[in-house]
């Protein structure tokens, strides 16, 4: 089976006004459905049918397929980022606020970190909060690349491409990521992604 564009885990307008139904229509109706579309047709090209996102991201994009992996890599990035928000405001507990107090102080300050590492990115890509082995990071990768390509578990990211947040921002990055990570985070689900229960929502078996 191709892969398929993942429906919002919320309605398209529950995340305003932080972020807006049209930005939700464009980035996720457009921007990943390309995605997706274009991963389709890759994989049915290259005979690569039936295997995962995942396994195609870290198995079969080396020494050099760039387009195979820009195009896989958007594709679980995407699915991934739209389940780190949620329209209901809540606060990191359990273990993940014990690892984040120990490793960043509080959770203001892992929000500014966070955010910071966002701003401060150059061009396109993604910051991201990742367990990296038994530590909690803050880092970003550039255009499509991803933690899973470099056995670090993401938790946590932030897309900081411009269609992420022109619509609502226009060219204020700095207000996007404040606006997003101080208002619309789920921890809950960086809590199962810390547990290893969550980043295989993002995955796929094409």
């Amino acid at each position: 089976m191709p892969f398929v564009l993942p429906p919002l885990p919320y309605p398209r307008d529950a995340l305003a006004p932080h972020m807006s139904g049209e930005t939700l229509d464009f980035h996720h109706g457009k921007h990943h459905q390309a995605y997706v579309t274009k991963t389709n047709e890759i994989v049915a090209a290259k005979g690569l049918g039936g295997m995962s996102l995942v396994d195609l991201i870290t198995h079969h994009t080396a020494p050099g397929d760039k387009q195979l992996f820009n195009q896989t890599a958007q594709v679980w990035n995407h699915s991934f980022f739209w389940q780190c928000l949620s329209p209901t405001k809540h606060s990191p507990s359990g273990k993940l606020a014990e690892l984040i107090v120990r490793d960043f102080g509080s959770t203001d300050a892992l929000v500014k970190k966070l955010a910071a590492e966002a701003v401060a990115h150059f061009a396109s890509g993604w910051a991201w909060l990742v367990l990296d082995e038994e530590t909690l990071k803050v880092t970003s990768f550039h255009d499509a690349d991803t933690p899973i390509a470099h056995n670090v578990a993401p938790l946590l990211t932030l897309d900081v491409w411009e269609h992420a947040y022109y619509i609502d921002y226009r060219n204020a990055r700095p207000k996007f990521a404040e606006e997003v990570l101080s208002n619309i985070v789920n921890w809950d689900f960086v809590a199962q992604n810390l547990d290893g229960k969550g980043a295989s929502r993002a995955d796929q078996q094409g």
